[in-house]
């Protein structure tokens, strides 16, 4: 096998299955310099990628052990791998924790969109930071993505994660995107943005559980 197909197979596996340019390329996001061990990998990734947060009590069973160790360092090396699952783990502990101080990173990681499946992490922290500047991120999101009918991305989590904004806030942002996302969402690959809602406010209901756990 030659490197450039290794290299190709490798960020399939990563995430990156679709490459795109965006107006965010010129952003800056962080990465590790070092790459993290297979050891860390086994302890602060696999136990808790592959379902996260929809089973909170697996992953309470799973972080209880371990939780006193978790800090910001760890969720730095976890979302400056390029890899959805390290990312996505990443960005779950970073809104266990109320880690606002990567709320940059992390939005910059939504936006570029480098990975599928972490988005759904980034939007869940998002929200639950609920800050003025990582609402911007979801916005500057939603003013691009909605546009480009042909990236199946993050876009109805991004809604989502507005309105639960909206809804702390006592704010409409969301429907100032209605429209425009009503339009994008369209067959083959059409939701309902109510029931990805409903799934939405059950991720954060979990998420709140496993904080107080």
């Amino acid at each position: 096998m030659d490197e450039k197909t290794k290299k190709q197979i490798e960020l399939h596996s990563a995430g990156a299955t679709v490459r795109h340019l965006s107006p965010f390329e010129e952003l800056e996001n962080y990465s590790n310099e070092k790459e993290i061990t297979a050891e860390f990998i086994k302890k602060w990734c696999v136990p808790f990628y592959m379902f996260g947060i929809n089973n909170s009590d697996e992953f309470i069973k799973n972080i209880k052990p371990i939780r006193a160790e978790l800090n910001e360092e760890v969720v730095l090396k976890l979302l400056g791998d390029f890899n959805w699952r390290t990312r996505i783990v990443g960005a779950y502990f970073a809104s266990i924790l109320e880690l606002k101080s990567v709320e940059e990173i992390i939005g910059i990681h939504l936006v570029k969109s480098q990975v599928c499946y972490a988005g759904n992490g980034y939007c869940l922290a998002l929200a639950t930071f609920n800050t003025q500047s990582g609402i911007e991120y979801l916005k500057q999101y939603l003013e691009y993505y909605l546009t480009r009918k042909d990236l199946h991305f993050d876009q109805t989590g991004v809604m989502c994660a507005l309105k639960w904004t909206d809804e702390q806030n006592g704010t409409n942002e969301m429907e100032n995107y209605l429209q425009l996302y009503n339009e994008w969402n369209s067959k083959p690959y059409g939701q309902n943005l109510d029931h990805s809602f409903k799934e939405f406010e059950k991720q954060m209901n979990n998420l709140k559980r496993i904080k107080t756990a």
